[in-house]
């Protein structure tokens, strides 16, 4: 038996995300302490549900504020000297990095993982402080990623951004097909009667394609007035986040209805024909997973992590990032052809259970960290 910690940012992620990692890990008789930032007793009861005992830490998700950074590295120093870990699994920017530069100052055998769930912001292009500030995180998380056995993708474009980076040796990388999908939780549902309904669910986040998923809400509804476009997902504070006023404007131009946000999206997908995500980046989404083995067609970007969850014209169909005009010349496709919602919705459901199995995926994951006590404490 291992004690091993699992760290991130929002505590809900620790049940979201990484619930049934967790379980798995329980399961298999290690002793686990989850890690997230302080959080509400519905949260944290949810958390300790899970057979876990949780230690909030101070982290701030988005922003660069030294102080704050600080004190979340103090925070993970103390924890991890205090818990003694064989094993500490970090997700997210601020969990990894912080984690990392922590395990560096102690003397310790803690084994160190870090799961890389998307670039994120910093990654992406722009003007001078925007380059800054990926040379910034690039540093960050060079230095991090040293005390790390492996470092985990869920797509090959970001690991090798990794690589070409220098930011971590390849011998280092391992990539799993992101997070994996309870096929049992997120069952395959009947495509609902009555008019078309389109929905996604994200993040209030510009870089989600959500200003796309208006625009192209409003040129589809000039020619099929009737049709439903439907947004859940809550509010982020990061700068890069949807104002309510924003969002509030989108529904009272009658373009998408405003779902607020839920801890349980399965009513949602069960009620929509197609699920849209038009996301500029992603580690590997997992809204889209969910809608998949919910037997529903998709319809995303081709871009790093969205484009390994369809097979074009078989499960859905990708788009242009960016392109709110593309993106709606698909949803008047699926409009007009009814008939593929179906056989693409089948198809979705196949390619959920053979790549994208909660099972499968965390059993790779207990290999990987040499935790998976049924097949023994060998590494890849």
């Amino acid at each position: 038996m291992s004690r091993v910690v699992v760290i991130g940012a929002l505590a809900e992620s620790l049940v979201n995300f990484r619930g049934d990692l967790i379980k798995v890990l329980v399961a298999a008789g290690h002793d686990v302490v989850a890690m997230g930032d302080d959080t509400d007793d519905v949260t944290r009861n949810r958390i300790e549900t899970l057979g876990v005992s949780f230690r909030p830490y101070p982290v701030q998700r988005n922003g660069m504020n030294p102080r704050n950074d600080m004190a979340t590295l103090r925070a993970l120093r103390t924890a991890f000297d205090e818990i003694a870990p064989d094993v500490v699994l970090a997700y997210t920017i601020k969990p990894v990095i912080w984690s990392g530069l922590a395990l560096r100052t102690l003397k310790t055998s803690t084994q160190f993982y870090a799961m890389i769930t998307g670039l994120g912001l910093a990654f992406q292009p722009g003007g001078i402080k925007q380059t800054a500030l990926r040379s910034l995180v690039a540093c960050l998380y060079r230095s991090a990623l040293v005390r790390a056995e492996r470092v985990i993708f869920q797509n090959t474009d970001n690991r090798q951004v990794f690589i070409d980076r220098q930011i971590v040796n390849d011998e280092k990388c391992v990539t799993v097909n992101g997070s994996g999908v309870n096929l049992a939780h997120f069952d395959m549902t009947c495509l609902p009667k009555g008019d078309v309904v389109f929905l996604t669910i994200a993040r209030l986040l510009g870089d989600k394609g959500l200003r796309e998923y208006v625009e192209a809400a409003e040129i589809v509804k000039k020619r099929y007035p009737r049709v439903v476009f439907n947004l859940l997902g809550p509010a982020d504070p990061s700068p890069d986040g949807i104002s309510p006023a924003e969002v509030e404007s989108w529904q009272s131009s009658g373009h998408i209805n405003y779902l607020g946000a839920s801890n349980d999206v399965r009513p949602f997908i069960t009620h929509c024909h197609v699920y849209v995500l038009p996301s500029y980046h992603e580690g590997m989404p997992r809204t889209v997973l969910e809608a998949m083995s919910m037997g529903r067609p998709i319809l995303t970007t081709d871009v790093p992590g969205c484009r390994e969850t369809v097979i074009s014209g078989e499960n859905g169909y990708l788009v242009p990032p960016k392109n709110s005009r593309a993106l709606a010349e698909k949803m008047i496709m699926f409009i007009e052809n009814r008939h593929l919602w179906e056989r693409m919705g089948h198809a979705s459901r196949r390619i959920a259970e053979n790549r994208f199995d909660v099972t499968k995926i965390n059993s790779e994951m207990l290999d990987v960290m040499a935790l998976n006590t049924s097949r023994g404490h060998v590494l890849p």
